[in-house]
């Protein structure tokens, strides 16, 4: 079987599918690659099943050793399709369009599944834990397909996103739902990207019971800087969600940068 060693780990490098999803009533977050679109992409290209495990690297991508040949694509933050000769390494430097970069290797890396998935979930500690130096990963059986290396590929990803929001279901907590311009803060992680911006201020102040949350929900913490819940966020929150992002447009909140301005567009909801 084929193998890889992690000469170099990265500052967050993680094994990740398409997730868990359907286990929030016992407390488990969805996981899962936080740029769905960018793993689906990868495997494409090497001609993997649609949910083999990739390494999903944040700000800057690992360095690998390959014992045997490969073919690697890199998608995300990147998009190009390598063969990668026996004994040869992949160093992979700063994440430079986007914050995740996506290492698919033809037959998906192997790691022992948990809940019927291999993803690296942060906030639980289910599936493997992040990569470190000296790590040695299995590579999966080949494939049947053939890679698709002459897919095009996808448009850079916008400096400053327009996130589509539908308001609910706290929305009538709050004075306005959110307008202008939000910064991404150092503090974000694959838990949350926690936003700064103008305040968003209460008009009610009771204290809510805990309900349940989504990827994609707006929790607005007492300071009014939004929280936008991401792949291994708690299955409920205390915090009032204001609104949720569009799933399509989930993809753009998984390669937001520390520090990247974003704003939101506002769906109303039908009136009946």
């Amino acid at each position: 079987m084929n193998v890889v060693e992690v000469l170099a780990a990265g500052p967050l490098t993680t094994v990740q599918d398409r997730g868990r999803p359907g286990w929030a009533h016992l407390g488990v977050p969805p996981s899962g690659a936080v740029d769905p679109q960018a793993l689906a992409l990868g495997n494409r290209l090497v001609g993997n099943d649609p949910g083999a495990a990739a390494l999903e690297a944040t700000l800057a991508g690992p360095s690998l050793h390959f014992r045997g040949a490969a073919v690697v694509a890199l998608t995300g933050a990147e998009t190009r399709t390598l063969e990668i000769g026996a004994g040869k390494v992949l160093e992979l430097g700063p994440c430079r369009n986007g914050a995740r970069v996506y290492v698919s290797v033809r037959g998906g890396f192997d790691a022992e599944p948990v809940l019927g998935s291999r993803s690296t979930d942060l906030l639980s500690g289910l599936g493997p834990p992040p990569l470190k130096d000296g790590d040695v990963l299995l590579i999966g059986r080949e494939p049947a397909a053939e890679p698709q290396l002459e897919i095009e590929p996808p448009p850079p990803l916008p400096a400053e996103p327009v996130l589509r929001l539908l308001p609910g279901p706290r929305d009538d907590w709050f004075e306005t739902l959110p307008a202008g311009q939000w910064r991404v803060s150092l503090s974000s992680n694959r838990v949350g990207v926690r936003l700064e911006g103008p305040r968003i201020e209460r008009v009610r102040h009771e204290e809510l019971l805990s309900e349940g949350v989504v990827t994609g929900a707006l929790q607005v913490p007492p300071s009014g800087q939004p929280i936008l819940l991401l792949n291994d966020h708690p299955t409920t929150g205390g915090y009032p969600v204001l609104g949720v992002v569009h799933a399509g447009d989930l993809p753009l909140v998984g390669q937001l940068r520390p520090g990247q301005h974003l704003s939101f567009e506002v769906n109303q909801r039908s009136q009946p």
